[in-house]
């Protein structure tokens, strides 16, 4: 095997690991960007725990093919890049569209969301979602709810108790 078609394997092979072992793999369309509103993606991304590379079409459709992603091909057309998520599916979604609305060419294509192809819409929606500590203080916030419900119950029985032993007292002074 000569060097070239090594490196096309090894290439292949990285993509096919990170396409599987991501929660949501995003493709775009980087057209448009500078260096530094590259730089600024790539740092952006990294500091939310995700990988932005940019890949050959031929060598992500090969990749996509050997995990049996059905769908895949279609987007696979003009410069691409990926940005590969294994811990949030929310975070390079919210990050993607940010970039999106503030440049007139760069565009997401699509997406692996668990293993299922989606499209640039359901990236959009999966971008409107709150972030995991957003829906984490929601469910503290209904657990304690009921609770502070509870509490303010319990003092209004104390407090009426307090309110009748109050006129009792009055009572007796004014027999007395």
């Amino acid at each position: 095997m000569n060097k070239q078609r090594a490196a096309k394997v090894e290439a292949t092979n990285e993509i096919k690991e990170k396409l599987g072992a991501s929660i949501v793999s995003l493709l775009a369309d980087y057209r448009g960007l500078n260096v530094a509103e590259m730089t600024k993606l790539r740092r952006q991304l990294r500091e939310a725990g995700v990988e932005f590379k940019v890949v050959k079409n031929t060598l992500t459709a090969r990749a996509a093919r050997e995990l049996g992603l059905e769908g895949l091909e279609p987007y696979l057309e003009g410069p691409t890049a990926i940005a590969f998520s294994a811990t949030d599916p929310v975070a390079p979604a919210k990050i993607l569209n940010e970039v999106v609305r503030n440049s007139k060419t760069f565009q997401i294509k699509a997406g692996v969301l668990q293993g299922k192809v989606i499209s640039a819409g359901d990236i959009k929606a999966l971008a409107d979602l709150p972030s995991r500590e957003q829906l984490l203080g929601r469910v503290v916030g209904g657990f304690q709810a009921p609770l502070a419900g509870l509490v303010n119950v319990l003092a209004g029985n104390i407090r009426n108790l307090v309110y009748a032993l109050e006129a009792i007292r009055k009572q007796k002074e004014e027999a007395a």
